[in-house]
């Protein structure tokens, strides 16, 4: 993204372990050339970075436009799946240009939160219908220029989505989701490319959502590709009472059987889960996106993300329906919901939960060189404020804790992607009005 040498100095790092002052990062072709601790004043040309700095976030998980179905579905009382309703009529109403626009103004959103990289599962391909637009990946087009137009790093989690249930067809309002098949989904997600800014994965929306003989087909196109694959996993209990009726065992069991699960791989949610199921899913190698501040608002549940870990899952996190935008909120929320569930603190150390929130997250996403301050590592940067209401008080050098259990998005000064200032002292560089995008856009969803 940029290939002019720069020096960040960042008052504060966070390097994985420890709060570090003074650090200079030496910055090339958009990777990090050299760290430099013990230097106690900006060297000169040094752009200054003032607060606690991390590797840049990580958004695992999201649907860019859920956004628009903020607060509207807080009207009313409900369930998952009368929740689904509302978000399937917002579907109905996107079109590439909408999409674009919508997701924009959201990666700019994130952007300001901090966040350098977002997996978006996508699942919103054809028009209503299911007519293909003439270009047949003119959706997920439309989110990789939108995510380079808001500076940021994407993973396209290509989602297969060929029913409504098991042995069911599309509903309605499913079919601009589904490509009819496995191998039709295979031929048009082949036609996606990686750039700079972008990777192509795979995703199976679900157990109910691709049928079982078709399974094998989505896990087969991303190890070809060595690409990233997730899945929606057990977030409802009627999803796994259904898989067993229909084929005698879980949600995770079926994925075992059809060759999906593995270290490429990452079950979103996980919530709902037996301890066979977690041992199947830690043995594997295969990843766990934990998805809070959703999973409480539609209700779901709290998933075992301490037994999944213990087993040998990877956690990473994400934002899902952008109910907020706001990864630290994600971090607290899981620590702080298994809190609620056992009546017993600390089960995640702030260091750990932001190496889910960064690292781990980055990684689950098919970015391994991201997530880290270190040589080698894309130059990837998210700066706190250490002076705020929120985090003023607290000493520097437990900047991690105030940054996991104190600071919100909004605390977030300064974004820097591959080394170039994306978020500058709170503003966007690249979209000047990001209330004001997200208001034209989704007023036009609503239009």
């Amino acid at each position: 993204m940029t290939a002019t040498p720069r020096t960040y100095w960042l008052e504060h790092a966070w390097l994985g372990t420890h709060v570090e002052p003074g650090v200079a990062v030496e910055v090339t072709d958009g990777r990090v050339a050299a760290v430099r601790t013990d230097t106690p004043a900006p060297p000169p040309g040094a752009e200054i970075l003032r607060g606690l700095t991390l590797p840049g976030l990580a958004n695992a998980h999201s649907h860019a436009f859920h956004r628009a179905l903020r607060s509207t579905v807080q009207v009313g009382s409900g369930t998952f799946w009368t929740w689904r309703e509302i978000m399937y009529a917002t579907a109905e109403r996107l079109t590439p240009d909408r999409y674009h626009a919508l997701a924009r103004a959201v990666y700019a959103e994130m952007a300001l939160a901090g966040i350098t990289t977002v997996g978006e599962f996508h699942y919103v391909h054809h028009a209503p219908g299911g007519t293909p637009y003439a270009d047949p990946n003119a959706m997920g087009e439309a989110l990789l220029a939108a995510a380079a137009e808001a500076g940021i790093r994407i993973t396209l989690l290509d989602a297969a989505y060929l029913s409504s249930g098991f042995g069911r067809p599309p509903t309605a309002h499913q079919l601009r989701f589904s490509d009819g098949d496995a191998d039709a989904w295979a031929a048009r997600s082949s036609l996606l490319k990686d750039r700079d800014h972008a990777r192509i994965g795979a995703a199976v929306h679900s157990v109910r959502a691709v049928p079982a003989e078709q399974l094998a087909t989505v896990a087969r196109w991303a190890e070809e590709r060595r690409a990233p694959l997730h899945v929606h996993l057990s977030e409802q209990t009627a999803e796994n009472d259904a898989c067993r009726e229909a084929h005698g065992c879980t949600p995770a069991q079926l994925l075992a059987l059809h060759g999906v699960l593995g270290p490429r791989t990452t079950g979103v949610h996980n919530t709902h889960l037996t301890a066979e199921d977690i041992a199947l899913i830690g043995g594997s190698g295969t990843g766990t996106c934990m998805c809070p501040t959703t999973e409480r608002d539609l209700a779901d549940g709290i998933g075992p993300a301490v037994a999944l870990q213990n087993e040998g899952s990877p956690l990473s996190l994400g934002s899902d329906s952008h109910a907020v935008v706001d990864l630290f909120e994600e971090a607290r929320a899981m620590e702080l919901d298994e809190r609620l569930r056992t009546r017993t603190r600390g089960h995640w150390t702030a260091a750990a939960l932001l190496r889910a929130a960064t690292a781990d997250g980055h990684a689950a996403l098919g970015w391994d060189d991201t997530g880290t301050i270190e040589a080698g590592a894309r130059a990837d940067l998210t700066t706190v404020a250490l002076d705020s209401v929120r985090t003023a008080g607290p000493l520097p050098r437990l900047g991690a804790e105030t940054a996991v259990f104190a600071a919100t998005a909004a605390d977030v000064r300064h974004t820097v992607v591959a080394g170039r200032h994306v978020v500058r002292d709170g503003a966007h560089t690249l979209v000047p009005d990001v209330p004001g995008a997200l208001a034209q856009a989704v007023q036009a969803l609503r239009a």
